[in-house]
């Protein structure tokens, strides 16, 4: 069988419209299983249905219609969720796959949504969950009180996904300091008589970036969310596309750079996306870059990265802390390491198979 690498390489060449030669289609097809973008083949083997297996094709074309049916009834349930919301004077954010359903112009059922990504301010968010309760969801999950930031999953019998309800993007609030309040980044939609919030591409591809490097641990782990890279490159092929340097200008400060730039470095090495010079050539993201390719070559040596990762890992709690500190006003401890819990969470992370990531 074809190593993980090989598949992956095959993958993402399939992706940039190529046909790669001598593929193992099983383990092609399981990865692309995996990273939840089997649907997203469709364009490929439309355009190489006599170069490719016919059982390959019709598996492909079989996941996409089911996937077109799915979406459809994803696109029903967010309309009479938004409508309930606009009939309380609340008009929300779309995030992630909420956002792609309504707004990108992929083919329908191109792109796996896993679930609804709804975004209220902190003083809406009752009122939004009160609303939704009335249309028959319940909590599957709220984070505790306490916790540093505050969703919850809504689940319905008989809907094909979750609402998730947030009150803040992915990750921590330093980082979206210098872009500002989140609506000065949206522009307002109206779609299926709702009225909803759609981040500006180059916002929406700094959120997505934001939740896979940080509040997925990718950055520490070394993993690649393949569908959200397709995400990033489906917003810099749009009409009005991601403005490369503003989202550079949104980094805030040498660690997001280097985790923006990772993901900058992958989009055009994996995904051929012309993206400018600058922004894919410091070391560091280079580094990065080769770190998860080696990981995904030689898995085994996800636990030697990983000790090098917590290292750095504590130049991340230190600019937090320094913002945390200008916000309470209060001086945080600085520690060489991290906690021992954050400890066991990033290896547990490290060693789990999560569904979307390799």
């Amino acid at each position: 069988m074809t190593s993980q690498h090989t598949s992956f390489l095959h993958l993402c060449e399939c992706f940039r419209g190529g046909l790669p030669n001598s593929v193992d289609w099983m383990s092609l097809i399981s990865l692309a299983n995996h990273t939840l973008t089997t649907p997203a083949l469709i364009d490929f083997v439309e355009r190489y249905p006599k170069d490719i297996p016919a059982d390959v094709h019709d598996y492909v074309c079989e996941i996409f219609e089911r996937n077109v049916v799915r979406n459809s009834r994803l696109s029903q349930q967010l309309a009479e969720a938004l409508a309930a919301l606009n009939r309380e004077k609340i008009t929300p954010v779309l995030m992630k796959g909420g956002a792609v359903l309504v707004s990108s112009h992929r083919r329908s059922g191109a792109r796996l949504i896993s679930d609804l990504d709804i975004l209220v301010s902190p003083g809406e968010a009752k009122a939004a969950s009160s609303c939704l309760s009335k249309l028959g969801y319940s909590v599957h999950y709220e984070a505790p009180d306490g916790a540093a930031k505050w969703y919850a999953d809504l689940a319905r019998p008989g809907d094909v996904g979750m609402i998730d309800l947030h009150q803040k993007p992915p990750g921590h609030g330093f980082f979206y300091g210098i872009s500002g309040d989140i609506t000065q980044n949206c522009r307002p939609l109206s779609w299926n008589d709702t009225s909803v919030y759609i981040p500006s591409a180059t916002y929406h591809a700094l959120m997505l970036i934001i939740h896979d490097q940080f509040q997925d641990a990718d950055y520490w782990v070394g993993k690649i969310d393949l569908r959200h890279l397709l995400d990033l490159r489906d917003l810099a092929n749009e009409s009005d596309g991601v403005d490369w340097d503003r989202l550079a200008l949104l980094a805030p400060g040498d660690l997001a750079r280097n985790a923006m730039e990772t993901q900058m470095v992958a989009l055009s090495s994996l995904l051929g996306v012309d993206v400018p010079p600058q922004l894919r050539a410091r070391t560091i993201p280079h580094i990065q870059h080769r770190r998860r390719m080696l990981q995904i070559r030689l898995p085994a040596l996800s636990r030697a990265f990983l000790l090098t990762a917590l290292l750095d890992y504590r130049n991340y709690r230190a600019v937090l802390g320094v913002s945390g500190e200008l916000t309470s006003g209060f001086k945080l401890k600085r520690r060489i390491l991290p906690r021992f819990d954050t400890v066991r969470f990033l290896v547990g992370r490290s060693r789990e198979q999560r569904a979307g990531k390799i």
